[in-house]
């Protein structure tokens, strides 16, 4: 069955070094980086286990001559690419890649929300789904958050774009509330006020590992840093924020000491 309208369905770094950041994600996370043969271009598929869960590919040098930084960004499920690029370009976002159709993968769209925060969305090829969002596996993103400018417009947006629900908010104290997202009752990300406590304006992805803390050993090994955390989070779990060895920004879910 095709994920729904509305799903994470994939999630790819934009780094400057490619051979670097799969070593540390590799060692960081357990994943298995491989190439993904696409006629010219060196993009790399990142397996946990048997499910693939995103891609890495090399930064376009047009993008950080326009002064354009490294990150991670989500694919969001559609049921129509082209109906979508024109139903969020006339709520204000923009279209920053056109839709364009990958043999065999799919048909995929990259745009920006009202704060200029990117995204892409597709429309796979197959009906089969992904997993690369579940919650409880090691390796797969376990939560997706969002820092917006504008907490409550970015609210709006997302809820028209793709039947986000918003849920429970909660007081962080000096960082302001936190909106859980929901589909069908269950939480599956959050969206807060982006602010120099919360952090900059931008999509993160948690990935679950076994062990934070055993985690935070890895990044440290691996010549990445910790911003913030171990800090626990609502139902037992801990999370850190980090820059891997390239700068980019990433985040982990976890257990403490497991």
């Amino acid at each position: 069955m095709r994920n729904r309208h509305g799903d994470f369905i994939w999630y790819e770094l934009m780094t400057t070094d490619l051979d670097k950041a799969q070593a540390f994600y590799s060692a960081v996370l357990g994943w298995e980086i491989v190439d993904s043969q696409m006629p010219g271009m060196d993009y790399r598929l990142a397996f946990a286990g048997e499910s693939p869960i995103g891609g890495l590919m090399r930064m376009p040098q047009e993008a950080i001559d326009a002064g354009g930084k490294p990150i991670w960004a989500g694919y969001i499920a559609v049921d129509d690419v082209d109906a979508s690029v024109a139903k969020i370009t006339a709520a204000g976002g923009k279209l920053l890649m056109p839709a364009t159709e990958i043999p065999e993968v799919g048909r995929i769209a990259m745009l920006s929300d009202l704060d200029g925060i990117p995204f892409y969305i597709m429309r796979g090829a197959t009906d089969e789904p992904s997993d690369a969002y579940s919650a409880n596996e090691l390796g797969h993103c376990g939560w997706n958050e969002l820092a917006a400018k504008d907490m409550s417009a970015a609210m709006a947006f997302y809820s028209e774009q793709f039947d986000w629900k918003m849920g429970f908010e909660m007081d962080m104290g000096p960082m302001g509330a936190y909106r859980f997202i929901e589909r069908d009752e269950q939480g599956f990300g959050g969206i807060m006020q982006a602010s120099e406590e919360a952090g900059p304006p931008l999509w993160s992805f948690y990935f679950r590992v076994a062990s934070i803390e055993a985690a935070v050993e890895k990044v440290q090994a691996q010549g990445g840093k910790i911003l913030h955390g171990p800090a626990e989070v609502p139902g037992g779990d801990y999370i850190i924020n980090g820059l891997d060895p390239q700068g980019v920004l990433f985040s982990l879910v976890g257990k403490l000491n497991a």
